[in-house]
């Protein structure tokens, strides 16, 4: 299939394919005698799984090693097991700090609650923060 239909089939662009086998997501694509893409019906599961895996927050580095594993003949589950571990500790990391600045943010709005600009001292910009 050409690249327009493959971008159409994938929910994608023609400029996102080139970049993908550019990056080496997506295997170069065959020429027709006339020079355009011509791709196999598999690309477009590829594709699938090259936006899944950045929908679960993986790189393009990490989603082309597990293709290579793949395409290499093996399994990556234990791979892909692996990625996902650390992504989700980095997300619970990403939590934890974000609910401690929430809790800072929370006390200096309530220390702002009722703002008094004549108590701030001439070398202060805000008191508040």
């Amino acid at each position: 299939m050409r690249i327009g239909e493959l971008a159409e089939a994938a929910g994608t662009t023609a400029k996102t394919l080139r970049f993908y086998e550019d990056q080496g997501l997506l295997p170069p694509a065959e020429r027709t005698p006339s020079g355009y893409r011509d791709y196999a019906p598999d690309a477009v599961a590829r594709i699938d799984f090259v936006h899944r895996g950045q929908a679960a927050g993986l790189t393009l580095a990490q989603i082309r090693q597990i293709l290579a594993i793949r395409d290499g003949g093996r399994a990556p589950c234990e791979h892909v097991r692996d990625l996902l571990d650390a992504r989700l500790a980095e997300i619970e990391q990403q939590i934890a700090q974000l609910t401690a600045l929430h809790g800072t943010i929370a006390k200096l709005k309530r220390g702002a609650a009722q703002p008094d600009p004549d108590t701030c001292s001439p070398d202060q910009v805000c008191r508040y923060l």
